[in-house]
């Protein structure tokens, strides 16, 4: 705690520092809040229209959640195929590596007319953009296992699998946590896009109707509420993995005594 207290303070000092910049720019010039509202009137229509976004924040949260375990999913059995069998990799990793190239917002519509306005859609959106970190980091990670320790259990006699669950994957957590990670924080980018092809409530919901209304003041709280719900996602998976890691340490020493 106190060292992130005693790193935290410089990005939290540039950061009061811009939106002091910001606050007193905007006043000086003279700048009409429906083109760039300063940041204190932002915190008063955060402050002040709780009421209108709060359940907005928790459709948003259900759908990002629900998306993201499914990319978990899907994105940790993708990369145990692709290692396990080898010929499935050289066939696929590179389709795999091309499918991240079609912007997503390109493939929405495309979604739609294939599943409808339903939560399909949707949550496949936010699964493309949840899988793909989660395989990557896995695979990196099952191929950085420790090779003096794989030849010792392939000499003791131990079936692949047993070095797959013994060995291969507790080397790759760290990798998978970083990618789980970089997910969490794409599911909400990706909840608030899916919500944009006609969600009843969300966000992104929010945001199109503050934005087609001129209110600036409520995109921008929309936009602060995306990156607290990102830094969340976040926060929550850097403590599980502090967690899991330690009690798989702890475990793997009293287990070596």
């Amino acid at each position: 705690m106190r060292a992130i207290i005693k790193k935290g303070w410089r990005p939290v000092s540039v950061i009061i520092l811009l939106l002091t910049i910001w606050e007193i720019a905007g006043r000086v010039f003279d700048i009409p809040a429906w083109l760039l509202p300063v940041p204190t009137q932002i915190w008063d229509e955060a402050i002040h229209g709780w009421m209108h976004y709060s359940s907005h924040i928790l459709s948003t949260i259900r759908l990002a959640f629900s998306g993201y375990v499914i990319g978990i999913i899907v994105g940790l059995t993708v990369a145990i195929l692709l290692f396990r069998l080898p010929v499935l990799q050289e066939a696929f990793y590179p389709l795999l590596i091309l499918s991240q190239n079609i912007p997503i917002i390109v493939l929405a519509p495309l979604l739609v007319i294939w599943f409808g306005f339903g939560m399909m859609p949707k949550i496949i959106i936010i699964v493309l953009v949840c899988f793909f970190p989660v395989t990557i980091a896995a695979l990196d990670g099952f191929r950085q296992t420790d090779r003096d320790m794989l030849h010792y259990l392939k000499m003791t006699g131990a079936t692949n699998r047993q070095i797959f669950w013994k060995l291969q994957w507790p080397y790759a957590l760290p990798s998978i946590f970083s990618g789980l990670k970089i997910a969490g924080t794409y599911s909400v980018m990706g909840a608030v896009i899916s919500e944009w092809l006609g969600a009843n409530k969300g966000i992104g919901v929010y945001m199109t109707l503050a934005s087609s209304s001129f209110k600036t003041d409520r995109v921008f709280v929309a936009i602060a509420v995306i990156m607290i719900l990102s830094l969340s996602f976040f926060a929550v998976i850097a403590l599980l993995e502090k967690w899991v890691l330690k009690w798989q340490q702890q475990g793997g020493d009293s287990s070596s005594g």
